[in-house]
């Protein structure tokens, strides 16, 4: 008599949500499109929306009994992860940003690289596009080693242990031995908890099997907002874990130091106050921009950049938006912490 397969792992669905009305349909209907065969719940966090983001997830409620929903007053990230995660009844985590859609096979390949790794969380490719013209420049940004300093999960990683992981598949039991997202940090909370998951003595596992497609800010404002607040919010995780983050996020704030002093200099030079050897040793200042600059010039303008002209000056002009606004906020949350920061590009204005 063949023995019977063990019965496949229930899953909790957990997405936080907050002013989504363009994209939360698409994310749910590729977490209802899974190819998984186990049982299935999808939770929302609700955040006081004011784009009718609500009355679409209730829609979809009102359709489908496995999909389920918690108020978040609170509005922030892990705060909803939370209380969702709480409300699961499943064995297995995977976390869906609203802006994000899974590939079909998604689920079933993340359960499998659990089981045979035995890590407590596992996640993959973040694959960035744009409907608009700017979006997709964005898009083309996420997806350059360039652009967001080259960790796993933005491609041309071999499979393997991890520092974090985009998104996550978790084993709940993991999530409950850790005590959960920490909500006293805004944003970087993923790397924080896989910090802990990973102290605590589990694995965090990379496999680039695992594709998910994810939306950038649609404008220059909401992605100044977005990065410059998780330029603050890594700023605080500088204070509070100073020798465990890795040496690319000290890059744009480095960047940043270096044109302010550059502008310095010039200024000091253009004037005659700073004349002589002073003047030709602190020129050395714009080593660092200006080599940016050609590396900058070097991508935008090949195919990297985009198919046409149009499409290479914005990315010239995003990336160092990106860059900038996320320097410029680690050094004021490296100086006077995070604070209240929230991410106000989520807010809908």
């Amino acid at each position: 008599m063949t023995p019977e397969a063990p019965a496949l792992p229930g899953v909790s669905y957990v997405i936080p949500v907050l002013n989504e009305v363009s994209y939360i349909g698409n994310a749910i209907r590729t977490v209802l499109a899974q190819d998984y065969a186990g049982e299935v719940e999808v939770i929302l966090a609700l955040g006081p929306s004011t784009d009718g983001t609500n009355e679409v997830v209730n829609g979809f409620a009102a359709a489908d009994p496995r999909i389920v929903t918690v108020l978040n007053p609170d509005t922030d990230i892990p705060v909803g992860l939370n209380l969702a995660i709480r409300a699961s009844k499943y064995p297995i985590i995977v976390r869906v940003d609203a802006h994000s859609e899974l590939e079909p096979s998604y689920t079933r390949r993340a359960i499998e690289t659990l089981d045979r790794t035995g890590s407590a969380n596992v996640g993959g490719v973040m694959r960035a596009q744009g409907k608009t013209p700017f979006q997709s420049a964005v898009a083309r940004a996420y997806n350059s080693r360039f652009g967001l300093g080259g960790g796993s999960y933005h491609g041309g990683a071999e499979e393997g242990p991890a520092e974090s992981a985009y998104l996550g598949v978790f084993r709940t039991e993991v999530l409950e031995e850790v005590d959960y997202f920490d909500e006293t940090i805004r944003r970087g909370e993923d790397w924080e908890l896989n910090l802990r998951i990973r102290a605590a003595g589990h694995s965090v596992w990379f496999d680039p099997s695992l594709e998910v497609t994810y939306w950038p800010r649609e404008s220059w404002t909401k992605l100044v907002r977005q990065f410059c607040a998780t330029g603050i919010w890594r700023g605080e995780l500088v204070r509070r874990y100073a020798g465990r983050n890795p040496w690319r996020f000290f890059a744009p704030p480095a960047l940043v130091l270096a044109l302010m002093l550059s502008i310095v200099v010039f200024v000091l030079q253009v004037t005659g106050v700073l004349t002589g050897w002073a003047s030709v040793l602190l020129s050395l200042v714009y080593a660092g921009p200006a080599a940016y600059l050609v590396l900058l010039l070097l991508l935008s303008f090949s195919r990297a950049g985009g198919p046409a002209w149009p499409d290479r000056w914005r990315f010239f002009l995003v990336l160092p938006t990106m860059h900038l606004s996320w320097g410029v906020g680690f050094i004021i949350g490296v100086i006077r912490g995070a604070r209240d920061t929230t991410d106000t590009s989520r807010t809908g204005i």
